[in-house]
């Protein structure tokens, strides 16, 4: 990814929303992900293998990796929006680089621009297996900001 801007959040408790908002994400604990880091402008998701989130040749299974790309791309942007809003995803567009074979995948978001309507995040996907990472896939997002509706 290149380096990413400085951005200062409207909203100063951004950090302790995004992470109650990611607990409200039924799917996030089906699968068992976790934010492992937030700022502004930046979320990390962690997700470890397991059998059941593979695909037929024991990889991770593309919409499981789609899944934590879509949300750590969201929440990269949701940092950044003002505390009376919501999130969601206009589009978004990944490339599957090589299969997500590994025992964790880290995905990556980063906001790109932010706007007042729509901001753009890009997002990669790393598979850790033996301690090396390698990217598994890369993408990039497009959010729209739901204004006067706070997620509580």
């Amino acid at each position: 990814m290149s380096p990413r801007p400085a951005f200062t959040p409207p909203d100063p408790n951004y950090a302790a929303r995004v992470a109650a908002s990611f607990a409200r994400q039924g799917i996030m604990g089906l699968l068992g992900a976790r934010i492992t880091r937030i700022e502004p402008g930046l979320c990390e998701i962690r997700l470890p293998y397991r059998p059941d989130l593979s695909q037929q040749h024991g990889y991770f299974h593309a919409g499981v990796t789609s899944t934590i790309a879509d949300s750590a791309g969201g929440y990269a942007g949701f940092t950044l929006f003002p505390s009376d809003s919501a999130v969601l995803t206009v589009e978004f567009k990944i490339n599957l680089l090589a299969p997500a074979d590994g025992d964790l995948l880290i995905a990556v978001g980063q906001v790109i621009r932010a706007g007042r309507t729509l901001t753009v995040c890009q997002f990669d996907v790393e598979v850790e297996k033996a301690g090396k990472r390698s990217v598994c896939a890369h993408g990039l997002q497009t959010l729209i900001t739901v204004a006067g509706r706070p997620e509580a």
